[in-house]
């Protein structure tokens, strides 16, 4: 058996078995933060072909543009991305950023390519309770968005409506990477911030979500900190 077959058997075994055991309110978020420039990310973005196949994780890569100076451009990358890298980093007094890097939930923070501890933070934010209960339904280019906190919340949390392209598969010319195929999956196209919810009342609101790529919304508190709830409509 290859280390990857391993790595598969292994996490879908885990994730068997964490279904069974936990009772879950919203799938968790986890974000990769990946380059076509950076050598060691390639483990990474197979991990994440894992990951996707999860109903109890929303996994998403984001391409970072800070590696692009050595070669190649990153085909999907984005300084957004990056500055939301940097926001995490500061948000716990940081100033390193790192790829590959994965945030689960929005709190744990694992760097470099390491399935079994991505596993255990996931466990981890399994076992965290929610008030949040997010609805999200789609007609056509707007999606609905309903939002209830029970008990309310402490502080405002942020409404975020994701696009991201479910797969592709990129031919590198030069960098690190020179000469590799690498599949990437649930690529990140579109973040955008579109409320601030005080977490009191309930929220109703339409946002437009042109065209049919997949929709992720979630509720974070500010920081970024904590995913509240996150929903994907593929």
């Amino acid at each position: 058996m290859t280390k990857r077959q391993l790595v598969s058997a292994t996490f879908g075994l885990w994730l068997g078995l964490s279904g069974a055991a936990l009772a879950q309110t919203s799938p968790v978020l986890v974000e990769l933060y990946t380059s076509q420039g950076c050598s060691s990310c390639p483990p990474a973005d197979a991990f994440m072909e894992e990951l996707v196949k999860s109903p109890d994780v929303i996994a998403l890569s984001l391409h970072v543009d800070y590696w692009d100076y050595i070669g190649w451009r990153d085909t999907f990358a984005s300084p957004h991305f990056t500055q939301r890298q940097k926001a995490y980093a500061k948000a716990v007094g940081s100033r390193m950023i790192y790829t590959p890097q994965m945030i689960v939930g929005g709190l744990d923070r694992v760097e470099g390519n390491d399935p079994a501890q991505v596993s255990e933070a996931i466990r981890r934010q399994q076992a965290r309770v929610s008030p949040v209960r997010l609805t999200v339904t789609r007609d056509g280019d707007q999606i609905f968005i309903q939002a209830e906190a029970d008990p309310p919340l402490s502080a405002p949390a942020r409404i975020q409506v994701v696009r991201y392209l479910p797969e592709a598969t990129v031919a590198i010319g030069r960098g690190e990477n020179e000469g590799r195929e690498v599949t990437y999956t649930n690529i990140v196209t579109d973040w955008q911030a579109v409320a601030d919810w005080p977490g009191q009342a309930p929220l109703e609101l339409t946002a437009v979500a042109a065209g049919p790529d997949p929709v992720v919304v979630i509720v974070q508190s500010d920081g970024p900190a904590d995913v509240l709830a996150a929903v994907q409509l593929k």
